[in-house]
């Protein structure tokens, strides 16, 4: 779908395409982009084919291109959808600049870009397509600061569900936030290479004002970078914490069950032997016999019994202990990721 915007008393208004003036620059925001919205920008706008299919790949990369009729500039904005498997990710959003026009191609609908048409966005005029950008790029680390908070916290309240009862559920909600700070960190870092060379190189023109506010977005992205790394550190060291704990209540199981393997080998035994043709003792005692099974198998689950009561006991003595001697190891690594998790919430 594509909409119409320009600037009216200093706020950015919807406008139909045969109200547009024609003195005044226009925001032309193609967002769900289907073919008839494609085809009209290669054919009324004259941008090329090519550009647009980059636009539209989930998998490219920041960049700013000059060529003779515009700019393209491609930068990553990160997008909440709750009804997905991984509810954080990015897309590219595609910026096309023309001398009396700004375009914006993104394939879904993000948070930026509402609140760039809710004048949500502070000082943003389409009078000054640079300062455009600059505040585009803002608002888009702010996004990203908002949303790696928003893992965070998701991932403390996974991790108290974990420490009650570990399932399936919880672990894939901790890969997919995981997978999350990948996409994040992945998008960061190559927005802060387009920042580095908006800065640096003279393809478009900056004023002082924004140029210094291109300085702060930098700083801004960096924080983002840091923040995103060490969240992903924390949540990789929770993974293998709680793969320790897996892996030892899975060593329990099996120690329990080769006990009551051991102790029905002997039951087991006496029956496959006497069962090869052999005669059986007390045949001719009446229930005698019947009485001596049933006192043997009686032995067999009182001994299987005690053994397992006493392997209960021992793991229901006072938790102190039983971290000290089972899980040293997984409540080392838990110590450090919350030490790691509080270092950074200081100097956050």
């Amino acid at each position: 779908m594509i909409t119409f915007w320009q600037q009216e008393s200093g706020k950015i208004v919807r406008c139909e395409k045969e109200e547009i003036d024609t003195s005044s620059n226009v925001w032309v925001d193609a967002r769900s982009v289907t073919r008839e919205d494609i085809r009209e920008l290669e054919e009324e706008y004259g941008i090329e084919q090519e550009h647009i299919l980059d636009i539209l790949d989930q998998d490219e990369l920041s960049r700013i291109e000059k060529e003779d009729n515009y700019t393209l500039i491609i930068a990553r904005l990160p997008v909440f959808m709750p009804s997905s498997d991984i509810s954080y990710f990015t897309v590219p959003l595609g910026i096309i600049l023309f001398p009396d026009k700004i375009i914006t191609i993104c394939w879904t609908d993000c948070e930026v870009l509402k609140d760039l048409c809710a004048n949500r966005v502070r000082s943003l005029t389409l009078n000054d397509f640079p300062a455009f950008i600059t505040r585009v790029l803002s608002r888009a680390d702010s996004t990203f600061l908002r949303y790696l908070k928003e893992i965070n916290r998701r991932s403390t309240t996974i991790q108290s569900e974990l420490q009650l009862s570990i399932k399936n559920n919880e672990l894939i909600q901790l890969l997919n936030l995981e997978k999350s700070l990948v996409f994040f960190t992945t998008s960061l870092k190559s927005n802060q290479l387009l920042l580095e060379k908006l800065i640096k190189t003279k393809t478009l023109t900056f004023d002082e004002d924004d140029r210094e506010w291109l300085e702060d977005v930098e700083i801004d992205n960096r924080q983002a970078i840091e923040m995103a790394d060490t969240y992903s550190n924390i949540l990789s060291g929770m993974m293998d914490a709680f793969a320790s704990v897996i892996s030892n209540n899975l060593n329990i199981v099996m120690k329990r069950l080769t006990v009551i393997s051991l102790i029905l080998m002997v039951p087991t035994f006496i029956v496959s032997f006497f069962g090869m043709n052999v005669p059986l003792p007390l045949m001719e005692n009446g229930w005698l016999g019947v009485l001596v099974i049933s006192a043997v198998c009686g032995l067999s689950a009182l001994f299987a019994g005690l053994l397992l009561k006493e392997k209960q006991s021992r793991q229901h003595k006072p938790r102190k202990y039983r971290i000290k001697k089972q899980d040293e190891k997984t409540e080392k690594k838990i110590k450090r990721v919350k030490k790691n998790k509080k270092v950074f919430t200081e100097i956050t």
